[in-house]
């Protein structure tokens, strides 16, 4: 068996090494399958395979690590579930990328009532670097006090300002990143964070609440003070669950809605 899968059953196997605890808690054991999503999930992490690049198929991978091919394919359709990677028909497994619509989608969700695509163009406001919040802090996992780059931009659709954002991010994951970068790349911005500063977001948890917009905001979005506001607050994380995005996002929605999809 192959060295890494021995050490991960091993660890995890009843009464391999564990036993009872001092607090009496159980030993846990992970299935095989979710042992190789591991092993995938730590070369997706490390970069062997990039975003965007096609992974070994599953009957390589099953070599690599020893077990059957159905394993691996258990094992490829959780990370699919999660957005990890892409299956293409008669292409393969791609690793997910945030330069792909669909991608972007998934954490921008605010829809047009009429149905149609949204054309939308991004006004940065102001990126600094400052320190850290107590609350951002906490939401990062960071230090109070640490250095974070702090955005403020207006996202319009068709013309029309829509949402107005304030993100915080760890400063010493995006070191270099200033507002001009910002201003001259034309994707999106997480394929921005994806492609130079190695930061894939994976998954995100948000808080909304209906508000009413303050002087500021109301400037920022031509709308009236006190109209009513969708307030959309994300945390979002890369691999290994790492905090690395606080974004707060004021959404005006008198023509487009929240929409979310629950299975």
């Amino acid at each position: 068996m192959n060295s890494a899968i021995s050490h991960l059953t091993n660890n995890n196997a009843p009464g391999a090494g564990t036993g009872t605890s001092a607090a009496g808690a159980s030993p846990t054991f992970s299935p095989l399958y979710q042992q190789i999503k591991a092993l995938i999930t730590q070369s997706l992490q490390s970069g062997e395979w990039k975003p965007g690049e096609l992974i070994p198929s599953e009957v390589e991978l099953a070599n690599r690590f020893k077990v059957s091919q159905g394993t691996v394919r258990k094992a490829i359709d959780e990370l699919s579930a999660e957005n990890l990677v892409v299956r293409r028909q008669g292409k393969g497994t791609f690793v997910a990328t945030h330069h792909e619509a669909r991608s972007q989608f998934r954490f921008l969700r605010l829809m047009s009532d009429a149905g149609d695509a949204l054309s939308h163009e991004n006004r940065v406001i102001e990126v600094k670097r400052l320190r850290a919040p107590a609350e951002v802090a906490r939401l990062l996992d960071i230090k109070s006090g640490d250095s974070v780059i702090f955005i403020k931009r207006v996202q319009s659709f068709d013309g029309a300002p829509t949402i107005l954002e304030e993100l915080w991010l760890p400063g010493m994951i995006f070191k270099g990143l200033t507002a001009e970068r910002l201003v001259e790349y034309k994707g999106p911005m997480y394929g921005l964070f994806e492609t130079e500063f190695g930061t894939h977001m994976i998954r995100a948890a948000e808080r909304i609440r209906a508000v009413s917009a303050d002087q500021d905001s109301a400037e920022l979005l031509s709308v009236a003070v006190n109209t009513p506001l969708l307030s959309v607050e994300r945390v979002s994380f890369t691999y290994g669950d790492k905090p690395v995005e606080v974004r707060r996002g004021l959404y005006l929605t008198d023509h487009h809605h929240y929409r979310n999809e629950l299975s």
